[in-house]
């Protein structure tokens, strides 16, 4: 299925709730940095729906299964729109409870949903899972080497990209020093074996988005949050460093902080994610009762 979002059509997943017929909460899912659903949604997705909630999983435009060109560039405020065409598109699914709709978000998704759930008076919840929430934070966490080169490649993307009418690619993962978005010694493995799940995943994507995420900071728009808010902090994250997720978390109202001594990829696998899926359904059943 599907549903609209400017002129073209994101690509999505509807998982329906276990239990009798009645009108039950619904998760709306979007995933990370150059990401799409199949890497590893469908893991939370089947655990939410059998506890009683329905999922929305969706794919960004350009990206995955959704339309949409260009393919492959990210464009922070076009998947912020992505994501409120994707609640109007929620309140409009029969079964479902307007008026208990969470947003889970990872990584760069969970800067996402962090930086626009403050706008919604209706919303019910929200996870952050790894949340992206300083783009100055992360890019200082590269290092020197890898932020000249990645900033190179932007400015050279940016200036020449136009002019030969395609984006100079940059790689999403790459080992700690190099160009690519997301550099350090864990990315390679980590985001590798969430990459291998999905047929429709590139491994690159236009360099020049290496100059705005600097300047994006979801960590100054969550004191305007109303709802509840559970905080997965991974403790030696490599890719978005905790301290000004933490600072985030303090300006949140109504915030739950869960902490994980682990890297930012091992939370979507093996044990470290049977804990933290076990936190998000504590979570989200708690506060999505009728």
């Amino acid at each position: 299925m599907g549903f609209p979002s400017g002129s073209d059509q994101c690509a999505a997943w509807l998982y329906l709730p276990d239990g009798p017929p009645k009108p039950r909460p619904l998760v709306i899912m979007g995933h990370g940095l150059g990401a799409n659903r199949e890497m590893g949604l469908d893991r939370y997705a089947r655990r939410f729906a059998a506890a009683g909630m329905g999922v929305l999983a969706f794919d960004y435009r350009g990206f995955g299964a959704s339309g949409g060109t260009p393919r492959q560039m990210i464009n922070i405020a076009r998947q912020r729109d992505d994501w409120r065409a994707a609640i109007a598109f929620a309140r409009t699914l029969k079964g479902f409870d307007a008026t208990r709709i969470a947003l889970w978000g990872s990584s760069f998704g969970g800067g996402h949903v962090l930086s626009i759930a403050h706008e919604d008076d209706y919303l019910a919840a929200v996870v952050a899972q790894c949340p992206f929430t300083s783009g100055r934070a992360s890019t200082l966490a590269k290092g020197p080497i890898s932020i000249m080169k990645t900033g190179t490649l932007a400015v050279t993307d940016l200036l020449v990209g136009p002019l030969r009418r395609k984006p100079i690619g940059a790689r999403l993962a790459g080992r700690k020093g190099s160009a690519a978005l997301m550099s350090a010694s864990d990315v390679p493995e980590g985001y590798g074996r969430l990459a291998e799940e999905s047929e429709n995943y590139q491994p690159k994507v236009a360099a020049r988005f290496g100059l705005s995420v600097m300047f994006d900071s979801p960590w100054r728009r969550t004191k305007a949050i109303k709802v509840p808010v559970l905080y997965q902090v991974c403790d030696t994250d490599s890719v978005t460093p905790i301290g000004p997720t933490l600072k985030a978390a303090e300006r949140t109202k109504h915030a739950l902080i869960k902490r994980y001594p682990i890297g930012h990829f091992d939370i979507y696998f093996d044990d470290w994610f049977e804990k933290a899926v076990y936190d998000q359904m504590e979570f989200l059943v708690s506060v999505l009762r009728p």
